[in-house]
């Protein structure tokens, strides 16, 4: 299945994505199925994507029954076409920070140490950081410039793995059991701010609208081998990063028991699983975003999220 979360002039709505061109509103789509008999009379339709994902195995077949009755075309009553519905992120505002991962590609450890004069080191535990809800935006929207702020944003695709089942101290072996499905995200950064703040992570990754998502949920049973994707973005459509998911410092598996060693994943967690190279502060000389630049991040399987910068000075520095 592909989850979408979508807006109306009532609100949000979680849906199903048909063949790309559709989407399912869940809510009237359960009272269609409900009428007929195809599905139990007595589930209470999702209210959003983290409830569906909470639901568990029920609410998830309940939803499978109804992406393959709208496939069949026999939801006429909840089935919208695309063009008259706007996409948002499908998780809109994530009940925790999405946990982060930082050099988890060999080549972009390669490349950031070279561009900050470092040792070419591979880290022996994962990188861990987090961007807030704030930073989480959908597909189209905007990337907010604000040259006040920052002079150096940068754009990095990665694959991002939304939490099913609530677990901590998860083994590797385990892992898939947690796994609900896959995303795209883009994790926008400011170089100038990372660096300034002694070179962590949050306040550079954690600006408001830095961290475009979607535009739709892929479901694990759908995605297959999900480390074996092609990841990719382009800038104004010149390819700057271009890698597979295969060359993953720390496989997803081993990522999520790290990241779960005393700490407790939940459904509708996320969590980004780190870049391939080709950023923009590592390129000779470096290149970062400006006003009218049209990112896109692709993955194989799952699709493509396109986003805009667009200069917006809301800030003033001060004295």
């Amino acid at each position: 299945m592909r989850i979408v979360t979508f807006r109306t002039n009532n609100g949000l709505h979680p849906g199903l994505l048909i063949n790309q061109h559709r989407v399912i509103d869940l809510a009237l789509a359960y009272a269609e199925a409900q009428t007929t008999g195809e599905i139990d009379p007595s589930l209470k339709a999702p209210a959003s994507v983290v409830d569906l994902i909470a639901g568990g195995p029920e609410t998830f077949e309940a939803c499978k029954k109804i992406n393959d009755l709208a496939a069949e075309n026999r939801l006429s009553l909840a089935d919208i076409p695309i063009s008259e519905i706007q996409l948002v992120a499908p998780i809109p505002r994530p009940l925790k920070n999405v946990f982060c991962v930082g050099s988890n590609y060999r080549a972009h450890v390669t490349e950031a140490s070279r561009a900050q004069a470092k040792e070419d080191k591979v880290p022996k535990l994962p990188v861990f950081f987090t961007k807030p809800p704030t930073a989480v935006i959908g597909p189209d929207a905007d990337v907010r410039l604000d040259p006040v702020v920052s002079e150096k944003m940068d754009y990095e695709v990665e694959l991002g793995v939304i939490i099913g089942k609530a677990g901590r101290n998860i083994r590797a072996a385990e892992a898939l059991d947690h796994i609900f499905g896959f995303t795209i995200i883009n994790d926008v950064t400011a170089r100038d701010l990372q660096r300034a703040h002694g070179g962590q992570f949050l306040k550079g990754k954690g600006l408001d609208t830095s961290c475009p998502m979607g535009p739709h949920i892929v479901t694990i049973d759908e995605l297959g081998d999900f480390e074996n994707l092609r990841i990719s973005l382009t800038v104004n459509g010149e390819t700057r990063q271009d890698g597979n998911t295969g060359n993953m410092i720390f496989p997803i598996p081993r990522l999520l028991e790290s990241l779960s060693e005393g700490l407790t994943l939940e459904p509708g967690d996320i969590l980004a699983s780190g870049t391939p190279s080709g950023v923009g502060y590592a390129m000779d000389p470096p290149r970062f975003l400006t006003d009218g630049d049209i990112v896109t991040c692709r993955i194989e399987g799952i699709g493509e999220l396109t986003n805009t910068v667009r200069n917006s000075q809301l800030s003033t520095k001060a004295a």
